[in-house]
């Protein structure tokens, strides 16, 4: 919810569809107990991340960390993209 917040995200997304999104994404979301220690990412901040996607099986990690997770790639069998690359790959950016 906080990232929602940010002014590059909030020149981009209305608040209310912002707001939509998130609880879709709730919706969607699944809750891991068991979580590995990951000491993957050039950036230590990151790699509880990279740990959540491997202990949910994730498929994507979306992100904008151009520096270093999206250098990654592949994490565990999770894919690394951008958002731009996230939605052109399903279909939902012309």
């Amino acid at each position: 919810m906080r990232v929602t917040r940010y002014p590059k995200i909030r020149e981009r997304l209305a608040p209310a569809v912002a707001g939509r999104m998130v609880n879709d994404l709730r919706a969607l979301a699944i809750t891991v107990d068991a979580v590995p220690r990951v000491a993957i990412s050039p950036d230590p901040d990151d790699d509880y991340l990279l740990a959540l996607a491997a202990a949910g099986a994730a498929d994507f990690l979306v992100t904008g960390d151009k520096r270093d997770l999206l250098g990654l790639t592949v994490y565990e069998g999770t894919k690394i993209l951008t958002v731009r690359d996230f939605l052109a790959q399903h279909g939902w950016q012309s």
